[in-house]
């Protein structure tokens, strides 16, 4: 009796009202709260299959671990028909934006995944509130707009494209090794596969942005989208390089409208998906990435222009934890973009370019500062690298030694260098191994 009794209790909410915590009507065809939001409305009967109420034509939906999984539902066999996997997709995107932060991902983090560079994803259930959070939690929305700036020309990171058609003052054409562009390769699709995997986040995502408390649509949808793609069904490959692309057209057109944690998370979303269609499923034009690198060098441009310095930095003071989360992942973000483009431009056989435009942007912060849990943890890491060091090390500062640098100052420059690697993560070793091989230095 306690079966039937708990089975009645799951069915009195639709899914998104339950995630919401929301009460729901349960009008027919679809409840008053999704009608408002226009958006599917889903039942699940407890042991049963997902009932969708709205625009599926009362399909049912199964769910699979090594597909897609939605808020407080358990793992169900895979529908193997294609338009299965894109009822299943339609219940994930669009998101309900208007929402409270309610997580659309339910992975939990391997703690193994630490040692290699990478950031846990932690188990998303519903927003929290902020009498909920603790004095260590971070709050992006105390971030003030003077705390952060752009030190660089962000139009010549939304034109970058140009230059291997155009040529453009300042260019300096780089070589990579053909060691370096298969390191590069091994490193970026590690990236994409431990997100794929649900295992753990990419070393340009903090963990703070995948936090109950702070995590937004655009980077939620993605880490729970790509994990459809570990597994692909065959003839499913296509259907899959369809909704990733739907979901990019969807970020690109509606980026304007974001606020910047949410443009931070497309941006970051936008090269997620790049590199998964890349590593992982073929989209068979070389043209179809291409398109992809201009759109996401115009969402890398729109995210850098928000900030990708804090004030504090450039005076050599402490900033604020949330301010130096946004700048360091968006610089990390960046980072990371020139690689793959680097890349994809090494694959095709066109010319690589030296990222002259990022001049000046501090080179990735060191794994305590990356790593801190909390704010105290991370304001004590930061107050012992002041001491340490009254410079912070400029990205440039990897980059060839300019031929009228006197050896007074090179000494001093690889001074910097050696201290930085003293403190950096993996993906400051992976950068600087790439820099290094590729420049000397």
């Amino acid at each position: 009796m306690k079966t039937a009794r708990y089975s009645t209790s799951r069915q009195k909410s639709c899914l998104r009202c339950s995630a919401a915590k929301a009460k729901c009507d349960r009008k027919t065809g679809r409840c008053t709260r999704c009608t408002q939001r226009d958006l599917s409305c889903i039942y699940r009967p407890f042991g049963g299959p997902l009932v969708a109420a709205h625009g599926m034509d009362e399909t049912r939906v199964d769910i699979a671990s090594s597909a897609i999984t939605l808020p407080s539902v358990t793992d169900r066999p895979l529908t193997h028909s294609h338009d299965g996997l894109r009822s299943q997709l339609d219940m994930v995107s669009p998101v309900d934006e208007s929402a409270s932060p309610v997580g659309e991902i339910s992975p939990i983090g391997n703690p193994s995944m630490a040692h290699e560079g990478f950031t846990e994803v932690s188990p998303i259930l519903d927003g929290m509130s902020p009498q909920a959070r603790s004095p260590d939690t971070a709050d992006f929305s105390s971030i003030l707009s003077q705390e952060l700036i752009c030190p660089i020309d962000v139009e010549a990171i939304s034109n970058r494209w140009l230059s291997t058609f155009i040529p453009i003052a300042g260019q300096q054409n780089k070589e990579y090794p053909a060691a370096i562009t298969a390191f590069i390769y091994r490193m970026l699709k590690s990236y994409a596969v431990v997100t794929i995997r649900g295992r753990a986040a990419p070393p340009f995502v903090h963990a703070t942005q995948t936090a109950l408390a702070s995590i937004t649509p655009p980077l939620s949808t993605c880490l729970t989208i790509v994990r459809m793609c570990e597994n692909p069904l065959p003839g499913s490959q296509r259907t899959a390089v369809d909704v990733l692309q739907r979901e990019m057209s969807r970020l690109y057109n509606q980026h304007r409208s974001y606020h910047r944690l949410q443009l931070l998370g497309a941006f970051q979303a936008y090269l997620i998906y790049s590199m998964v269609l890349f590593f992982k499923l073929n989209p068979g034009s070389t043209s179809v990435l291409r398109q992809a690198m201009m759109s996401l060098q115009v969402l890398a441009s729109a995210s850098s222009r928000q900030g990708l310095m804090c004030a504090a930095e450039q005076q050599n003071a402490r900033p604020r934890w949330e301010a130096w989360i946004v700048a360091e992942a968006n610089r990390r973000t960046l980072f990371t973009m020139y690689l793959f483009d680097s890349l994809l431009s090494a694959q095709d056989g066109l010319p690589i370019f030296l990222g002259t435009e990022l001049h000046g942007l501090p080179a990735p912060g060191g794994r305590a500062l990356w790593r801190a849990t909390g704010k105290s943890e991370w304001e004590q890491a930061y107050n012992l690298l002041l001491s340490d060091s009254a410079e912070t090390l400029r990205i440039d500062e990897l980059w060839p030694i300019p031929p009228d640098m006197d050896e007074l100052t090179i000494a001093g420059r690889r001074h910097r260098v050696d201290r930085w690697l003293e403190s950096v993560d993996e993906f400051g070793t992976m950068l600087y191994a790439v820099t290094s091989c590729t420049h000397g230095g």
